[in-house]
């Protein structure tokens, strides 16, 4: 997400400068900035039409509101144009409908689009939110690199995969699948299909036929976020033959342009349900219009930052850790753990980029995902009577750790530095007795902010 959007929103920011130190502004100050917001999402392959009905009714609203005799005009068009973000990308947020015994999910979309990616990231998803059994169904007869992939990710995520080697009627296979599920009590099923390089009438006969069989809850388009304006319109195409209930935006993190995400709702008047953000099984995300909206303006997205906190939080090891803080006996072995979870939630850089305010001062700082590998390095060197009792690591200890680690004795004492500086910190914030009740008030702030 940071790196299609950054553009988008420095142009963006570019635009309300216009308006910035202006205590009154006229009716053509407000005509410049538009006209350059407008200019911003079409260099970000907005829509023409879809570009001019935003800032047309951006430009109403902000009239109708007394922009001109507001005392802070920029913050008041800011805030009507996050407003108007959000209801271009949908409103609200669309849940995925997991009515049926089985549930049936079928995707769709073209070849190379990322739908096997991400039926296997939506089954690991369901398992561990909604604690469903899901089984992935294989229906590309034409591609066995497809069903391998699947296995594979079925394997890495411990969902099963339904195949029939030999079969070349994916109607047949979907269907036996389902029943399958049926009879060994598997509450979701993911149905993968065939795509194409291009849209093609033997392959949209064929995906109708397979929702006409299976009468899927949810019918998802997952499409491929840098293709663009390619990408709403092949949407409108399968939309009119498929009738489908949502869209799956993939490759967010790629250096696309972003205007797929921006126009996609308004031209196929479907919800984008799910978007993908990079290659990690863990790199998916409910699709928030509020959210997005307030990243694209710099605004950060603490509602999606609490929502992973959240998706990884343990009460039972939460207590466990907190006693350990109060005692002082916070040591490397749960110093490591809290590491692993803060990898689980996604690149750092994107993490970062929620946290309001945050994403513009790091918008030219690389953030490595790697970043934590030193210290793992050197917390791995450690014996585990050193990890549990870090006061024991004396000077031969430390060169010991470094040689093992690959690292300096420098380093090794600047973590251990850090270390010390944090347990000690970690006791005296009254917050870390309750975790999840601070990210609820955070979520909360932010609600009452929008």
């Amino acid at each position: 997400m940071s790196t299609m959007f950054e553009n988008l929103s420095e142009r963006l920011e570019r635009s309300f400068k216009i308006l910035k130190g202006e205590g009154r502004i006229t009716e053509i100050n407000i005509a410049e900035t538009l006209k350059d917001v407008r200019r911003a999402l079409m260099d970000a392959d907005v829509n023409y039409k879809v570009a001019k009905k935003f800032t047309d009714t951006v430009k109403q609203k902000a009239l109708g509101r007394d922009v001109i005799n507001a005392l802070k005009p920029r913050e008041l068009m800011i805030k009507i144009v996050h407003e108007e973000l959000v209801e271009l990308m949908g409103g609200i947020q669309a849940p995925l409908n997991l009515s049926g015994n089985p549930t049936v999910i079928l995707m769709s979309g073209l070849q190379g689009s990322g739908k096997t990616t991400f039926s296997g990231k939506l089954a690991r998803r369901l398992k561990s939110s909604k604690g469903r059994r899901p089984l992935l169904v294989a229906g590309d007869v034409y591609r066995p690199a497809a069903i391998e992939q699947l296995k594979v990710l079925g394997e890495s995520i411990g969902v099963p995969v339904y195949t029939e080697e030999g079969n070349k009627n994916p109607v047949e296979i979907a269907l036996n699948g389902i029943a399958y599920a049926k009879a060994h009590h598997y509450d979701l099923v993911v149905v993968d299909t065939a795509g194409r390089l291009a849209v093609d009438e033997q392959m949209m006969r064929e995906i109708e036929a397979i929702k006409r069989a299976t009468k899927p809850q949810e019918t998802l388009f997952v499409v491929d976020a840098m293709t663009g304006q390619d990408a709403v319109n092949t949407a409108k195409t399968f939309n009119d033959r498929l009738d489908f209930d949502g869209v799956v935006l993939t490759k967010l993190d790629g250096d696309a342009r972003g205007g797929a995400a921006l126009s996609i709702r308004s031209v196929v008047d479907k919800p984008i349900k799910f978007i993908g953000s990079g290659e990690k099984l863990e790199d998916l995300q409910e699709f928030n219009p509020e959210g997005m909206a307030s990243r694209i303006l710099g605004m950060g997205d603490i509602v999606e930052l609490a929502n992973r906190v959240q998706a990884l939080y343990d009460q039972k090891e939460a207590e466990r850790l907190q006693e350990k803080i109060q005692k002082n006996k916070f040591d490397f072995e749960d110093f490591l753990q809290q590491i692993h979870q803060i990898k689980k939630m996604g690149n750092l850089k994107e993490l970062a980029s929620m946290i309001p305010g945050v994403g513009k001062a790091i918008k030219d700082i690389d953030i490595d995902d790697d970043a934590f590998k030193g210290i793992e390095a050197i917390i791995n060197s450690m014996t585990p009577y050193e990890r549990h009792n870090p006061e024991a690591i004396n000077g031969s200890r430390r060169q010991r750790i470094a040689r093992g680690s690959g690292t300096s004795m420098q380093e090794v004492n600047r973590l251990l530095k850090h270390f010390e500086q944090t347990r000690s910190m970690m006791r005296k914030v009254s917050n870390m007795k309750n975790p999840m009740k601070m990210m609820q008030q955070l979520k909360g702030q932010a609600g009452k902010r929008r």
